[in-house]
């Protein structure tokens, strides 16, 4: 029963992602950014790849970073795209261990912050406090995926560490 929600909330992350890239990417086709409209769909078909990726100790890791970095240069160069990282902070919660997606959470929040202000020109509350909220309520929703799936047997993305051999 906990398989449905858990379903649509995926789902809805997924769709998140892509509405915001959609608008990104169109945002700079209208001031003829080929280029970094190209940028955008390369981000959009790499997300799309996540969900085979994730739950593997390597795949999912790689692709996270790659994403990352790709969501990174396209933020630095463009305004619309700082805003799809926030959908993509519940991946960091659902491919990472959680002290390592905290890490993460953080970086990319503030990563988001520093390039909407430098995009803006000037330091406004709103570029500082809108992304810190949005990363607590989108690392929440991930945490309580990440127990609801706990609590209905299913496996959770901690790995356990590797045994210490003398």
């Amino acid at each position: 029963m906990m398989d449905i929600p858990l379903r649509l909330l995926a789902w809805a992350m997924h769709l998140t992602v892509f509405g915001l890239l959609a608008m990104a990417v169109v945002t700079v086709l209208r001031e003829d950014q080929v280029g970094i409209a190209a940028g955008g769909v390369l981000l959009g078909a790499l997300y799309a790849a996540g969900p085979s990726a994730e739950g593997r100790p390597v795949a999912g890791p790689v692709w996270l970073g790659a994403v990352t970095a790709l969501w990174l240069a396209l933020a630095v160069v463009s305004a619309p795209f700082v805003w799809p990282a926030f959908p993509l902070l519940h991946a960091f919660v659902r491919v990472l261990p959680l002290w390592l997606a905290m890490f993460g959470v953080g970086a990319v929040t503030s990563a988001a912050i520093l390039a909407a202000v430098w995009h803006a020109g000037e330091l406004m509350v709103p570029l500082v406090v809108g992304p810190a909220l949005a990363a607590v309520v989108v690392t929440l929703l991930a945490l309580a995926c990440r127990s609801m799936r706990e609590h209905a047997g299913g496996p959770v993305q901690e790995r356990p560490a590797p045994p210490v051999t003398p």
